[in-house]
């Protein structure tokens, strides 16, 4: 089957942003202006596209990352609109390991916020370039130059001004283009017409200097653009326009947008803008990964290439029992036909291929180089897996999840339901790798963890609501860890019969702590005469089960080295089984040794206040066992920036709305593993061995 569209007219893009900034406002405007819907949809009347879920309908934000493809000016954009709330911080990190480009939404009031420091950091990771949008500039406090200056001071980002805002707040009524020195207005009931006409003479200075600053920084990125520049002075449209992608796409400059999406103005310069200068798949380097054999090979980003295919989402379907979402970097996929899921080393078959309209899908029979689409009712396959050519399979780099820092006890209220919960949070698990489930093994209670309140609240409102499961809930428990202070060394020999034989093991460990959030590292000094290296592996897995389980108060153990620094064997008698043994009582005894402490999650808050209740909020934080590191004026609220335990943040939103009467707000995101307080670890020692 021919290819629908020319793969340097494709782009994939997201749309990200701080909870609120107007994303699938933004969203449901492209839609509506590409043609794939008829009307706007609307957050606040629970009618929009893309938050297509009971959960995102009800609450007026987005949960999970929805995907649709539309056109503008001839060219396929396939969609991606991704959550804005921390505690669905994931939706967002797998789906910019598969885009091309990304439009970032910004509040005209507020600039940079916490959740788009985030989103960027992430977007840095995977190198993926992007366009700003600034947008509510019909907001009172809207000012477009103090958000462009918080891109610079808070992202240590290069922006590049292409447009200036035509007023401001309930004045703003349009934009001027920098690049062909244009007034642009949107008129008609929704800003359907886009009319261009002469910069507005209050303004026209400004414009002027606000393009030859444009000229000037994007005449770098391309010599033959810079010659021109140098004789003429200046530069034409088309030259600026090119350049300006140069330096787009090689992630040197972030071209800033304005508008008010709400107010249907704005909207169709950053459809020209995706067009214009975010990438095709064509503009990305060859995908990398490695072979069977661990040797790095790439793949061209062509549909006569060998296959290469990322799975980066699994979701639960009425239809098809799972959808797993795929971008196709090389080669093709086709229905009928079997892939190799290269990280399992097994094959599955293509019986249905769907491009996804958020919750609508229409199904297709190919999906080509550089597209995203999605396959039905594959069994293997989980988020992160590679699909590839079996005779010369490659795995994709893997994608990293963030730690769930809260869990709850859930229980079926009747025996029938067991299973049914069992199933379910199976298949929640599956869809969301920062959703895990755990059994207490001491009070053989069904744990679920989570990235926050909100996230394990929607989850259990799944459970009742999608698979119709009645359970019991416990309060939020924190998750804690334990970390050493100190190096310490244990040896441990374990010998026993077992099955008849004796089973021996000699294991000297030597552990080490490491720095905050540097994770465990294992090594071994042995040389091979003195401890072959089949039983280094088993060395290691014993240290790692006892890692799960530490010596202060049972949590499991981070951030510490562990090195192998001794031991013997039996030729007859030694087996891994015994290493393995060994290596975890060595590792037991060690721990112990090193002045093990209690460690919590730390989260990172900021409280947006009027100036009336500063004190009451900082006095509350501190109540808290909070830590205030700063405070800023930001769009005519003061906000707090402080460091506070997850443990004292339960039902901090009513405490806030009562100190302020319900004109501040806050919002919190993990920040570290910082130790417990003697006094408060000694209580949560007690209360955890059930004295």
């Amino acid at each position: 089957m021919a290819r629908k569209i020319a793969l340097e007219k494709m782009r994939n893009i997201g749309i990200v942003a701080h909870i609120d900034a107007g994303k699938t406002t933004t969203t449901e405007r492209v839609l509506y202006y590409t043609g794939v819907s008829h009307k706007i949809g609307e957050v606040h009347e629970g009618t929009t596209v893309m938050d297509w879920m009971d959960q995102e309908r009800e609450r007026g934000i987005t949960i999970t990352a929805a995907a649709i493809t539309c056109f503008w000016r001839d060219h396929q954009v396939n969609i991606i609109d991704t959550p804005g709330h921390v505690d669905f911080t994931v939706e967002v990190e797998r789906s910019l390991r598969v885009l091309d480009g990304v439009v970032t939404v910004f509040d005209a009031v507020n600039g940079v916020e916490p959740q788009s420091e985030t989103v960027w950091r992430q977007a840095d990771r995977y190198r993926v370039p992007r366009i700003c949008f600034v947008n509510k500039m019909d907001r009172v406090g809207a000012d477009f130059r103090a958000s462009v200056g918080s891109i610079v001071e808070r992202l240590h980002a290069k922006p590049v001004v292409v447009q200036l805002p035509i007023g401001r707040e309930e004045s703003f009524r349009g934009v001027v283009d920098l690049v062909s020195m244009e007034a642009v207005t949107f008129e008609g009931e929704r800003g359907e017409t886009v009319v261009r006409g002469k910069v507005p003479a209050e303004l026209e200075g400004e414009a002027r200097s606000a393009r030859a600053e444009l000229v000037e920084t994007v005449a770098e990125y391309d010599d033959q653009v810079l010659a021109k520049y140098l004789e003429a002075g200046d530069l034409s449209a088309p030259d600026v326009r090119h350049a300006l992608r140069l330096g787009t796409v090689g992630l040197k400059c972030f071209p800033v947008f304005c508008g008010a999406a709400f107010k249907n103005k704005g909207v169709q310069p950053v459809l020209d803008a995706v067009v214009d200068l975010l990438p095709s798949p064509l503009d990305i380097p060859p995908v990398a990964g490695h072979d069977k054999n661990g040797v790095e090979v790439t793949r061209e980003t062509r549909d006569d290439e060998l296959l290469s295919a990322l799975a980066f989402k699994v979701t639960s379907d009425p239809y098809f029992k799972t959808l797993t979402y795929v971008r196709v970097y090389s080669g093709a996929l086709k229905v009928g036909e079997s892939a190799f899921v290269s990280s399992k080393g097994k094959r599955e078959r293509v019986s249905k291929l769907v491009r996804m309209h958020a919750n609508k899908r229409e199904e297709i029979e190919e999906l080509g180089a550089g597209d995203i689409g999605a396959i039905a009712g594959l069994k293997l396959v989980v988020t992160g897996d590679t699909l590839s050519s079996e005779h010369k399979p490659i795995v994709l780099e893997r994608m990293q999840f963030p730690t769930p820092v809260i869990q709850l006890v859930v229980e079926p209220k009747t025996k029938a339901d067991q299973e049914k919960l069992s199933d379910a949070l199976g298949r929640l698990a599956l869809e969301d790798p920062s959703f895990l489930v755990s059994l207490d093994e001491e009070t053989g209670q069904t744990l679920i963890h989570g990235m926050g309140e909100l996230h394990l609240d929607i989850i259990v409102d799944r459970l009742q609501r999608e698979f119709k499961v009645d359970a019991n809930v416990g309060k939020p428990q924190v998750s804690y860890r334990e970390t050493i202070t100190q190096p310490a060394t244990a040896e441990h020999v374990f010998e026993r019969p077992l099955g008849g034989k004796v089973q021996f093991g000699h294991v000297v460990l030597s552990i080490a702590p490491g720095a905050r959030g540097s994770g465990f590292r294992f090594s071994s000094a042995l040389k091979e005469s003195v401890l072959p290296k089949e039983f280094v592996p088993a060395v290691e897995r014993g240290v790692s089960e006892a890692m799960q389980s530490g010596a202060v108060a049972g949590y499991p153990l981070i951030d510490l080295t562990a090195k192998l620094v001794g031991g013997s064997y039996r030729e007859e008698d030694s087996t891994e089984v015994a290493f393995k043994v060994a290596a975890t009582m060595a590792f037991r005894d060690a721990a112990k040794k090193a002045a093990p402490i209690l460690l919590e999650p730390v989260m990172a808050a900021e409280v947006s206040t009027p100036d009336a209740y500063m004190g009451n909020v900082i006095a509350d934080l501190a109540s808290r066992r909070g830590k205030v590191l700063g405070m800023l004026p930001r769009g005519g609220v003061e906000v707090v920036q402080a460091e506070v335990p997850l443990a004292e943040m339960f039902g901090y939103s009513t405490s806030l709305r009562s100190a302020s009467e319900g004109r501040a707000t806050f919002t919190m995101q993990f920040h570290e593993y910082a130790p417990v307080p003697p006094n408060v670890a000694e209580a949560l020692i007690q209360r955890t061995r059930g004295f």
